[in-house]
């Protein structure tokens, strides 16, 4: 039987509560100005990091109060449960495969935690068999939509005719902190947003794309780059400012290793396909892959109606670029905590 593994669908999910960019910086300023004396330096991020709107698992009032460990977590299994059944729905409907048919679901998160896994809450609902294989993944950050859609690859080409749902959900907003009078903490109230995205896959004859090859690179003594502090309140964002400078220095040698491995160079991509961390991080993407300045369009539209959402945010830009069109070869690519970048070839389907 053929091993090669197709994206059968792609399907996103949002959060019903918007904050507009306006909104959010005027909050944020009403909230820290008084407290942090460099809030007006940084306040400028809210400006230029190219974002119009972000969803929100909560309306932007609820970040006005302070809140703990259960009011963080409460909110994520309530919406992130919903996430993961919209988005999942939406991918197996448009993959014409039913609940039942799921041999297998990997779900990657770093926002927040439930025990029982999403995927164990929502099978008797959606009607997952109850002989499927779960793989809950976390720790992997933004990196995870592509090192994660590479898990459930790896699972996938493991067992031809085999479906495998992946779902990535990141409800980034409850870490917004009102008792972190930090750098990081401000740009993280700028820069992040919620979503999810689901993907189906099988090892077969037809599908939107083939997944090609998958590949990481953990880059060494890079731990405090990016990451979650984690105190009694929840989680606290870590993040280096130099991050934009790391990437522009170090991911191409990174990226031509994985591609390498494969057999593939540089030159033999058609589009990188990136995870929008910010607008500083794309402008380092294009400068360290080679590309014009303006390259990552998409990117800069994603980030733009969501902000960054973490994991799936590079599939929301999967997304698009399949509705305009892949071209022959592409790359999927994030960076993540480790800290690390993670690689997915893809080439269109014949």
């Amino acid at each position: 039987m053929n091993d090669t593994v197709k994206l059968l669908s792609l399907a996103v999910a949002t959060p019903d509560n918007i904050i507009l960019q306006t909104e959010a910086a005027e909050t944020a300023s009403r909230l820290f100005s008084q407290r942090f004396q460099d809030f007006k330096y940084l306040a400028r991020v809210f400006e230029s990091a190219g974002i119009r709107k972000r969803h929100a698992a909560r309306p932007l009032s609820w970040f006005e109060q302070p809140h703990g460990w259960q009011d963080r977590m409460g909110a994520y299994t309530e919406v992130a449960s919903e996430l993961f059944r919209r988005s999942a729905t939406t991918a197996l409907q448009r993959a014409g495969v039913e609940a039942n048919q799921v041999d297998c679901i990997v779900t990657a998160s770093s926002t927040g935690v439930a025990t029982p896994s999403l995927e164990a809450r929502l099978a008797g609902e959606m009607g997952f068999r109850c002989d499927i294989e779960r793989v809950p993944i976390f720790g992997l950050g933004c990196a995870a939509g592509v090192s994660g859609l590479a898990v459930a690859t790896k699972m996938a080409r493991s067992r031809p005719g085999a479906v495998v749902l992946f779902v990535a959900i990141e409800l980034c907003s409850l870490a917004f902190r009102l008792d972190e009078l930090t750098r990081p903490n401000i740009i993280a109230t700028a820069l992040f947003g919620d979503g999810a995205a689901a993907c189906v896959l099988r090892a077969g004859e037809s599908g939107i794309v083939e997944i090609e090859s998958t590949g990481e690179h953990l880059f060494p003594d890079s731990l405090g780059i990016m990451g979650w502090k984690i105190d009694d309140t929840g989680f606290g964002i870590v993040l280096e400012q130099s991050l934009p400078v790391f990437a522009e220095t170090h991911l191409r040698g990174a990226v031509a290793g994985i591609l390498e491995r494969s057999g593939l160079l540089l030159s033999d991509i058609d589009r990188f396909i990136c995870h929008p961390g910010g607008a500083k991080v794309l402008a380092a993407l294009e400068r360290a892959l080679g590309l014009e300045s303006g390259s990552l369009d998409v990117e800069r539209e994603v980030i733009g109606d969501y902000g960054n959402m973490s994991s799936p945010t590079v599939l929301f830009v999967l997304e698009r670029m399949i509705a305009s069109g892949l071209p022959d070869r592409s790359v999927l690519l994030a960076m993540g905590p480790g800290f690390s970048a993670s690689c997915i070839t893809l080439k269109r389907a014949a």
